[in-house]
């Protein structure tokens, strides 16, 4: 897991509450107005945080409260320097006897909380956390502003509370004129960061805390298509439910977090095909789904797919949770469709929610058997040849012209590819080489998939199935040959397709991306894609557009 954006999207807590429930160790950089900081975790949990806005130098920290002489910190830089600066300073204190190691544990953690409060305030701006296993790594000694590293971290989802009560805190003193009195303890828990603001009852102590009784029953559900979510949420919501609706899975994450450390037991209905957290790819559900299993077990789930995912579903089985079709995005606008699909829904909800175990999945062609169950004629009881997908290119042309999309175009390309292949993967045409990008329908190997793809090269100059398709700039079907790049691809993605398909997506006259698809080693050809490849030239100029907007964003006076 990694993730990217921007602060006005995702702010500093609920990063840090995603990083906590991942229990993930890495590195959180976060640029601001020119001021840059630094985050570290260790499974989940903050061991070190430095910040350009708030320099903190060790030596002069012991020295100012008096717990080092400055002989003392002269002599540790001395064995620093001799030693190559391989220890940090505050190791080599506690190593010399000059300062206890839980004086100086207690010292530093005062420190990393008051940097990462201090971060809360940085609206703007863009963040990265990137995994880094390795924390002996992140930095060099001599420009650690701590100079050491807590053994015991501390916990990220009480700074991302602590942060955001602060912050409020901080606001309402302002707009009370500065007078020093702080909200009220409930008025703050009402008014902290949107990702806590639920609507809950404000917290108690835990010796005396109950499960509430709820007068509805609460539900998230979490998919990327809004016409799909907008008619699950009036459904249940119509059915006694308190619906929260989510489109992302960071959003939903901290919603489910929220209500369950507040005692609530939240029903879950989670869209497997959607964007990554990170951006990178298309099995967003399945992500989130592992990091519930990991952190929320107990929680009565139902996933959805409007097409089959392979592996994707295998995973979702082994996790131990229920999987149904839904109908694709021209067929949900159909409300006979609709209602007999949410009726189909609130009975295996029912059934999850009772404790059965999952049923077998019933994700193919989810739309046809609805019609039967409504008794329309002339419905086909077998698997028909794939169409060309006409109807569904001018819904996801509207998405792709849609102004807030952003740099989602990627993700877009990925979800039309899984209307005709089995698997795809995008890669990035750079000036010396090709690499992956992003996939879907990769098998998880010793590598997770985003992995895997992220770490192919081929290198650009060299003669392979991508060069032809740079050179030609046209799409093609073919079998791959026994060329070293060839086996290359066949090595990495794993099987021995039967044909793949290769798609250019063109940008000011040049070919910026490749999209690569087959079906595996399931030996059946890709079918008919000519409204893929009208997708993937539209796709081209919308990238044109894009790139012609930020430049003039870029050169106007608000921009300079």
């Amino acid at each position: 897991m990694s993730l990217v954006g921007n602060l006005e999207d995702l702010g500093l807590g609920e990063i840090l509450q995603i990083v906590s429930l991942s229990r993930k160790s890495g590195v959180l950089a976060i640029h601001s107005a020119g001021q840059v900081a630094n985050v570290v975790f260790r499974q989940g949990q903050v061991v070190k945080a430095g910040s350009s806005a708030r320099p903190v130098l060790l030596d002069e920290l012991l020295v100012s409260r008096q717990i080092v002489d400055p002989t003392g910190v002269e002599s540790a830089r001395c064995l620093q320097e001799d030693g190559g600066y391989r220890q940090r300073l505050g190791d080599i204190l506690v190593a010399q006897g000059m300062v206890e190691g839980a004086v100086l544990e207690e010292l530093v953690r005062e420190q990393i909380e008051q940097i990462v409060y201090s971060l809360f305030v940085w609206h703007e701006g863009t963040f990265d956390f990137e995994l880094q296993e390795n924390l002996d790594v992140v930095d060099d000694s001599r420009t650690d502003q701590l100079q050491f590293q807590l053994t015991q971290g501390l916990n990220a989802q009480f700074l991302a509370m602590e942060g955001s009560l602060r912050l409020d805190e901080q606001l309402h003193e302002r707009e009370s004129g500065g007078d020093g009195e702080g909200p009220e303890p409930d008025e703050a828990e009402e008014n902290v960061d949107f990702a806590f603001d639920l609507l809950l009852e404000p917290s108690v102590d835990d010796s005396i805390r109950t499960v509430p009784v709820l007068p509805k029953r609460y539900m998230v559900i979490v998919d990327d298509d809004q016409g799909t979510l907008a008619a699950m949420a009036a459904h249940f919501g119509e059915n006694g439910y308190e619906v929260i609706s989510c489109d992302k899975g960071e959003d939903a994450l901290i919603a489910i977090d929220t209500l369950f450390r507040a005692g609530w037991q939240p029903t879950l209905v989670i869209d497997l095909i959607m964007p990554r957290m990170d951006g990178s790819g298309l099995l967003g559900g399945l992500e989130l789904l592992e990091l519930l299993h990991d952190n929320f077990p107990q929680l009565p789930t139902i996933v959805l797919a409007d097409h089959g995912t392979g592996d994707a579903e295998r995973r979702v089985r082994e996790l131990g949770y229920g999987l149904m079709g839904k109908p694709s995005k021209t067929d949900i606008v159909a409300p006979a469709i609709c209602s007999a699909f949410c009726e189909r829904l609130g009975r295996k909800v029912t059934l999850a929610e009772e404790g059965e175990p999952p049923g077998p999945a019933d994700t193919v062609n989810i739309s046809d058997e609805l019609r039967m169950e409504m008794g329309e004629e002339g419905v086909p009881t077998v698997p028909q040849v794939q169409s060309t997908g006409i109807s569904l290119l001018r819904g996801m042309l509207e998405e792709l012209n849609d102004p807030a999309l952003g740099g989602g175009i990627i993700l877009l390309v990925l979800r039309f590819a899984s209307e005709f292949m089995a698997r795809a993967v995008i890669f990035v045409v750079k000036e010396n080489e090709i690499a992956g990008l992003g996939q879907f329908g990769i098998e998880d190997r010793e590598l997770p998939a985003d992995v895997l793809v992220r770490a192919m090269r081929i290198p650009r100059g060299e003669e392979s199935v991508f060069s032809r398709v740079v050179e030609s700039q046209l799409p093609v079907k073919l079998h791959l040959d026994d060329s070293r790049w060839s086996g290359y691809l066949r090595e990495q993605l794993g099987g021995n397709p039967a044909e793949v398909f290769l798609g250019p997506i063109i940008s000011e006259g040049k070919v910026v991306a490749l999209l690569y698809g087959d079906n595996g080693d399931e030996h059946r050809p890709i079918g008919d894609t000519d409204s893929l490849e009208i997708f993937l030239s539209q796709a081209g100029i919308t990238m044109e557009k894009v790139l012609l907007q930020r430049r003039l964003k870029d050169k106007s006076p608000e921009g300079m």
